[in-house]
């Protein structure tokens, strides 16, 4: 049955017609009108909008059933079946052009018409389906952002989308259908990994073909694509069809690219890192195990003084002096040598093939030349030097990471050596770091544990020769060496940092301790306490300071701290804020070994400051060296005449105390006087008995 099919009848015969519309409702159908000729069909059916037309070629009107049916199937998309009793070969032909969807002779029998309609109906229905999915698709392939390509194994075409030609510069046109149309422009390095990855997914063998590959642009250069595709196959199994997407991924492997240049190189410079430094070395080191007669040498850079920079320039400028420097480190080796940057300003170089030490010599000549050249930083005119250490091959090591090491040791010999050198390795300069590691390693151990002895000195008054107050020092009580003085450790706390934690512990002591020694009769003794340039320039030295004296109950004028003149000067600015705030404490400063740092007399007049302490060395020799009798006594005078007190250290000798008190020094202190000593000592004299 035909249930609810829309039909429109055309048919100038009443009977007929009349005949033919109660077959139709007899099935079912519902005849929405009957015409009788083409001008009213073509509008009837534009109002209507039937599923079906039943047309008669012989109808009233200028237009005879054929053209009505090819009017409406252009205009409307309706499907028409002839209803006719012509069957000439001229008619059929030109019912044939207008797509009928059937077509019946007069008479015909019931049956017949039903069965018409139902292919009609069905047929009419497919159609849209499959028109409905052609669009799609070929919106889907013109709106993808893949190309599209699909392959005809057994013909051996392949079908390009426009997107896939597009996507490579190629006009529609300029692309042919062969395979070869896609493989010749492939990369020549690449396209016999596509072919295999191809060939291996037509055979089986993988799941899928999946390729990344350079393809020639049409505008030159190539781009980056990933060609995915998967097989149709038969009933065999083997490949007859296969079809697939091809995608730009040029950005995304530009970016893995700059990622693995990245992880093997100085974003700043552009040099080669560590890791890939370490590996070039390691792959030198294994050619010259098998030639003996290939040596190799490693240089260890690292700029001198480049803190200063970044401290006073800014960060910006340290970058421009940086990326200037591996310029031309790279204009002194060969092209086969490697520079490398191992981070801050700390360069390595592997000088690939040397004959003897002298190469290696001679570009680290050539290094100092090249830097010392006068660089323009910031409109600041500098000369970068740089210390340099060399190490060669030796058969002994056998690890990469030796000969590093041994640069860089070599390295800090030429910086403590003063910089602006190279330094040859040698076995003892291990031997000498190793201890030091060790004796570093102790410190840290002797500042958890604070294994600290405090021990005070007293500075005399040249007035009445009694004790107005004591210098702290600090000595390690190593729990195997004894007492080691601080010459042996104190320079090594300054450059780790552990200077801080000492500093805060003597300065604890000493406030702790002069408050005792007040409390048991002597109210104005005062304690000294040194600090040093890693202290100064701590940002929390005012507020620690605070705390302890707080802590203890000192007064701010029972403290009196020392600084040499070169912490006082390395950062004028600083040291003069730093100075006004102690002051507005009430804490005093004295300037210490005055005379043997900076000796810039221009400062005096605006540093907060109460005392200078004459270096120990214009002491020693004061009664036989006339420089230096003639220097202490320009010192004392300039002190008295600014209203500083000044104190002479080092006194050992009658001599020298005679000298100091006739030239009017207002302090000493010295072997003469005492030794550093213990807290219970400085009890003893502490009650104002003559010292001598």
């Amino acid at each position: 049955m035909l249930q609810k099919c829309r039909v429109m009848l055309v048919e100038d015969e009443g009977i007929i017609a009349m005949d033919v519309q109660q077959r139709l409702e007899k099935q079912g159908c519902q005849v929405v009108a009957h015409v009788t000729s083409g001008e009213d069909a073509i509008r009837t059916a534009a109002e209507t909008k039937p599923d079906l037309i039943l047309m008669d070629i012989q109808i009233q009107g200028p237009l005879d059933g054929i053209e009505t049916a090819a009017r409406i199937r252009t205009a409307q998309d309706i499907p028409v079946i002839y209803l006719t009793a012509f069957e000439d070969d001229d008619t059929l032909s030109r019912a044939r052009v207008t797509e009928a969807f059937g077509y019946l002779l007069k008479p015909f029998e019931e049956r017949e018409l039903v069965i018409a309609i139902e292919m009609a109906v069905y047929k009419h229905s497919m159609e849209k389906k499959l028109r409905a999915s052609e669009e799609r698709y070929d919106l889907a392939v013109r709106g993808a952002n893949d190309g599209l390509w699909d392959w005809d194994l057994k013909n051996n075409e392949i079908y390009f989308s426009p997107r896939w030609k597009t996507m490579l510069g190629y006009q529609e046109d300029e692309i042919g259908s062969s395979p070869q149309d896609w493989l010749k422009h492939v990369h020549p390095d690449d396209v016999k990994l596509v072919q295999e990855n191809l060939a291996s997914h037509i055979r089986g063998d993988t799941p899928y073909f999946n390729s990344e590959y350079r393809i020639e642009h049409a505008h030159g250069g190539h781009v980056w694509v990933l060609s995915r595709g998967l097989a149709v196959r038969d009933a065999d199994g083997n490949a007859c069809r296969m079809a697939g997407s091809q995608s730009d991924i040029t950005t995304r492997k530009l970016a893995e690219e700059r990622l693995a240049f990245d992880a093997l190189h100085d974003v700043l410079t552009g040099l080669p890192n560590r890791a890939l430094f370490m590996d070039r070395l390691k792959y030198r080191l294994e050619y010259a195990q098998r030639h003996a007669d290939h040596l190799f040498a490693v240089l260890f850079v690292d700029l001198d003084r480049f803190k200063i920079v970044n401290d006073s320039l800014g960060h910006a400028v340290g970058d421009q002096l940086l990326m200037a420097t591996a310029q031309r480190l790279q204009l002194c080796v060969r092209p086969e040598d490697t520079v490398s940057r191992l981070g801050g300003d700390e360069f390595a170089i592997l000088l690939d093939d040397v004959r003897e030490v002298g190469d290696a010599i001679r570009v680290a000549e050539r290094i100092a030349g090249r830097l010392v050249t006068t660089s323009m930083l910031n409109s600041v005119k500098r000369s970068t030097t740089a210390s340099i250490g060399i190490a060669l091959f030796d058969a002994n090591n056998l690890k990469p990471e030796d000969y590093l090491r041994d640069a860089d040791t070599a390295m800090y010999r030429a910086k403590a050596m003063g910089g602006n050198q190279y330094q040859l390795f040698d076995p003892a300069m291990y031997t000498d770091v190793v201890a030091l590691l060790e004796m570093e390693g102790e410190l840290r151990r002797a500042v958890d544990q604070e294994e600290w002895l405090v021990q005070y000195q007293p500075i005399i008054s040249l007035t009445d020769y009694k004790m107005l107050g004591v210098e702290a020092l600090v000595r390690w009580q190593h729990p195997t060496r004894g007492i080691v003085p601080p010459l042996d450790f104190i320079n090594i706390a300054e450059e780790t940092g552990l200077i801080l934690p000492i500093g805060e512990y003597v300065l604890r002591t000493a406030c702790t301790q002069v408050m005792e020694w007040r409390r048991a009769g002597s109210p104005d003794l005062w304690v000294s306490v040194n600090i040093s340039g890693r202290q100064f320039q701590s940002p929390n030295l005012v507020k620690t300071i605070i705390q302890i004296l707080t802590e203890t109950g000192l007064p701010a004028n029972g403290l009196l701290l020392e600084i040499t003149e070169s912490v006082a000067l390395r950062n004028y600015k600083y040291s003069l804020k730093m100075l006004k705030e102690l002051s507005a404490l009430g804490i005093k400063v004295a300037l210490d070994d005055f005379g043997n740092g900076y000796s810039s007399l221009g400062y005096l007049k605006d540093l907060p400051l109460n005392v200078l302490k004459i270096d120990k060395s214009f002491i020693q020799d004061i009664t036989t060296n006339k420089n230096s009798d003639t220097i202490t006594t320009a010192i004392i005078t300039m002190g008295r005449a600014l209203n500083l007190s000044v104190v002479a250290e080092g006194v050992e000798t009658k001599n020298q105390l005679d000298f100091l008190k006739t030239s009017h020094c207002d302090r000493v202190q010295g072997f003469l006087f005492s030794r550093p000593m213990d807290q219970d000592e400085v009890l003893k004299i502490a009650s104002g008995a003559r010292v001598f």
